[in-house]
């Protein structure tokens, strides 16, 4: 290792905190000039903590976002799980939970697990003025296997960014860091996800509600339904063998089956046996009360 390699790591949640982690392993501590990280509010464990901790064992300095600090000639940024936008691109190496150029913008892994993709993967790549677009420098992937929770594929993944960004600095350190223009012709985009992209949609098979509500089950939020006109959260489900339905296109998202009080409902195609249903203030709604009972989409008023 040459010693005038220092790295700045801008990190988010498990993933930033696994590669923190990683690194210190490989490398000694004064490889970090610095370490800022953020916090997210929108998951139950940002791992903030962890990396604050972490940083005061090991004697590595650490700041908040929003934090003023500067940054030396010739050091090497690294953003991982960031969402923010770094004024300063020179030397800044992005990693992004795609094999891009598929799935540049936000929450690609999310959206990768919903569309039953067979690969999830990892991209380290030069900064670039429009997201995501920058020369690639090292790519990583694994094959994974449907169903598998969010959770699951963020363990398999945060061990990808290690990987990934250990290559990227061994290549640093050996003056070998070379990087290959993205194909535009292959690229697809990823947009920004809200609080209404957490409703089922039920005019879909229950393969593709089965992959919906584990990918986006914790550390996010978990998958909205409306039942009795209250929203609903559901966290598991299981998929059940399919019975020839009359008319069924009206009555998608009623409720056909009711074992031990887990309701089975009736999708566009197929069949999902709901097994972990609650409120909003985290009860559960399990066993169902009423049988009749239809789950369906929030009204839109006009």
């Amino acid at each position: 290792m040459k010693n005038q390699l220092k790295i700045i790591l801008f990190i988010l949640g498990q993933k930033g905190y696994t590669v923190l982690n990683s690194i210190h392993q490989q490398f000694s501590s004064p490889i970090f000039e610095l370490v800022v990280f953020a916090k997210d509010t929108h998951i139950k464990n940002d791992y903030s903590n962890e990396i604050i901790n972490f940083c005061k064992k090991n004697n590595i300095k650490c700041v908040e976002r929003n934090s003023e600090f500067q940054i030396s000639e010739g050091v090497y940024l690294f953003a991982i799980g960031w969402k923010w936008l770094l004024k300063n691109n020179k030397n800044l190496i992005v990693l992004h939970d795609s094999m891009l150029p598929k799935y540049r913008g936000f929450a690609p892994l999310v959206n990768s697990l919903i569309n039953g993709e067979n690969f999830i993967g990892v991209t380290a790549l030069f900064a670039h003025e429009e997201y995501d677009k920058g020369p690639i420098i090292c790519q990583k992937k694994i094959k994974i296997l449907y169903p598998i929770k969010i959770q699951n594929a963020i363990d398999k993944i945060s061990v990808l960014y290690s990987e990934c960004i250990l290559e990227v600095l061994n290549l640093i350190s050996n003056d070998r860091l070379i990087s290959i223009q993205q194909n535009e012709a292959q690229a697809s985009y990823s947009l920004w996800r809200d609080e209404s992209d957490y409703l089922i949609n039920w005019e879909q098979s229950s393969e593709e509600i089965k992959r919906f509500i584990d990918a986006v089950g914790p550390p996010y939020d978990g998958a909205k339904t409306i039942v009795s006109n209250k929203l609903v959260t559901i966290l598991d489900a299981q998929l059940y063998p399919d019975v020839q339905i009359e008319n069924r296109k009206n009555n998608i998202g009623k409720v056909i089956f009711c074992y031990n009080g887990y309701p089975v409902i009736v999708c566009a195609s197929g069949l999902l046996m709901i097994t972990n249903l609650h409120d909003i203030e985290g009860n559960s709604l399990l066993p169902l009360k009423s049988f009749r009972t239809r789950f369906s989409l929030p009204l839109i008023k006009s």
